[in-house]
């Protein structure tokens, strides 16, 4: 199916508005569009399609790969790196992915081993992959990050990104550097864009996209601390006739910002839809679950006003709910989670530690899942929760001799809580930066499977709970994830084993269903 170009369509329908009545025909979706970890989204149109990818830091796979063909229901379909590129150690972030003369782009940032952070590219027939890695671009001393690729105004092909300046207390410059004929190497000289001088930016400019709409480039740009409780990340605009400027940044920065439903809104990009309407697609804490359930997938109409600047939702900041862009019913079964693994392979969603990929066996007949360490560490697989307050159950069916295995919140494979069965007895562990120190215990002789449960509240009050018939519970112990999670990650629902362990369903529900 052929790429619509975005340039064609906002000359096809020039400022093209949905009217009110409209509007109040169409269904309403909620904002997230797509709740759990999905920072730095990028989308694509493809026809009636939408793909999209996100960051993934550090699990693997790298960089999710999403599918819609509405704009608000969103599944994850698979991911651009089955298997890490072989240069990269970690820090696989902010993947823009784009169309250029029949070919898919993936521009993406990783760190080089033993080395700083860069940004790389992939290649692709289809949004869907498979991809091809070519390695890095550009990796300056303090750090290369956020590429995306444009047409500047005679129609030359250039990579846009981001110095990590901020990294060392420096300014925040963004750069242009032209593409050779292939889009995956550079060429010449590099360029200034624009550097951090507004107030609300603080320390950072970072997650450039740039729109190209008439006879004006423009510029999108996230500013201020992007990750945390305390994040003040906020979404900015400036516009160019040409790309290499000058750049004039708009008057009303930030475009979008927090509000009393949502904070740190930021870094995304821009796609239409068949009328020519402009949608951002960016992320954002949700309050007050900020940052247990991470930086989520949000959805805003982006339309043009006075001056010629553009505008989201009136700079209310993100929207709570809207009409839905294509008329679409906004399903939320995202917000409940069952796998039963009846499949060879394990569902697209499940992601492990980039360093410590586990031995995962499927078994579809017996519909279980037996997970093997490969080293001192302990096997883990993980999900992104989508609520602050959850519980999750899972069927812990086999344990080999001296292992140990169970659930657990974890924000990496240093940091977690978890409740872990011997065989014996289950016990409530706290590993923090390493050093393991357990809560609590009770005895569980082994005599078959035993059902382990976590219940969160308000994203870091765990209580654990075992039963050997999945109807009568028995009180383990309590912990507190309140040091989790890392700084740019989620909170997130972990099976670990330590030896072989062989899991049934698991179900993860938001409290009250």
């Amino acid at each position: 199916m052929k790429s619509v170009g975005l340039a064609a369509s906002l000359l096809a329908f020039p400022g093209l508005l949905l009217s009110v009545s409209d509007a109040e025909d169409r269904p309403l979706y909620q904002n997230p569009v797509l709740r759990g970890d999905y920072p730095d989204p990028s989308v694509i149109r493809v026809g009636g399609d939408y793909y999209a990818t996100s960051t993934s830091s550090e699990w693997a796979p790298q960089f999710p790969l999403l599918h819609s063909k509405d704009l608000v229901n969103w599944q994850v379909t698979g991911a651009v790196f089955p298997e890490p590129p072989g240069w990269a150690s970690g820090n696989f972030w902010a993947p823009e992915i784009c169309e250029w003369k029949g070919k898919y782009f993936v521009y993406y940032t990783a760190r080089k081993t033993d080395g700083p952070l860069a940004v790389a590219v992939a290649t692709a027939g289809h949004p869907q992959g498979p991809w091809t890695d070519h390695g890095p671009l550009v990796a300056q001393d303090a750090g290369s990050i956020d590429g995306m690729a444009i047409d500047d105004e005679n129609g030359q092909r250039w990579l846009v990104w981001k110095e990590d300046g901020n990294s060392r207390k420096l300014p925040t410059i963004l750069w242009a550097r032209q593409l050779d004929a292939s889009g995956t190497k550079l060429t010449g000289e590099s360029h200034e864009v624009m550097r951090n001088d507004a107030a609300w930016e603080g320390a950072v400019v970072e997650g450039p996209f740039i729109l190209k709409r008439g006879d004006w480039f423009y510029l999108f740009y996230a500013g201020n601390s992007c990750c945390g409780s305390r994040a003040e990340y906020a979404e900015g605009v400036a516009r160019s006739k040409k790309l290499l400027g000058p750049w004039e940044k708009c008057a009303q920065n930030p475009l979008i910002g927090t509000n009393a439903a949502f904070r740190a809104p930021g870094h995304g990009s821009i796609v239409d839809d068949p009328s020519g309407r402009l949608w951002l697609l960016y992320h954002s804490y949700t309050l007050p679950a900020v940052p247990f359930t991470g930086r989520e997938m949000m959805l805003d109409e982006v339309t043009f006003g006075e001056g010629g600047w553009p505008r989201v939702t009136g700079g209310t900041g993100p929207s709570s709910s809207a009409a839905s862009p294509l008329g679409a019913v906004h399903r939320r079964g995202e917000l409940r989670f069952t796998d039963e693994f009846s499949s060879a392979v394990l569902q697209p969603g499940w992601q492990w530690p980039v360093r410590n990929r586990p031995d995962i066996q499927a078994d579809a007949a017996g519909g279980r899942l037996t997970l093997k360490s490969m080293g001192d560490s302990p096997a883990m697989v993980a999900r992104s929760v989508t609520s602050a307050d959850f519980t999750a159950t899972v069927v812990l069916e086999q344990l080999t001799p001296g292992g140990a295995a169970g659930i657990s919140a974890c924000g990496d494979p240093g940091n977690y809580v978890s409740l872990e069965y011997t065989g014996s007895e289950a016990a409530v562990w706290q590993t923090r930066q390493g050093e393991r120190r357990q809560l609590a215990r009770a005895g569980f002789p082994a005599r078959g499977p035993l059902h382990l449960r976590m219940s969160v509240t308000a994203g870091h009050q765990l209580r654990f709970a075992a039963s050997a018939d999945g109807n009568d519970w028995k009180s383990v112990g309590e912990g507190d994830g309140g040091f989790l999670p890392p700084w740019d990650r989620a909170i997130r629902v972990a099976l670990i084993a330590k030896g072989e362990a062989r899991f049934d369903q698991i179900t993860i529900l938001p409290a009250g269903k």
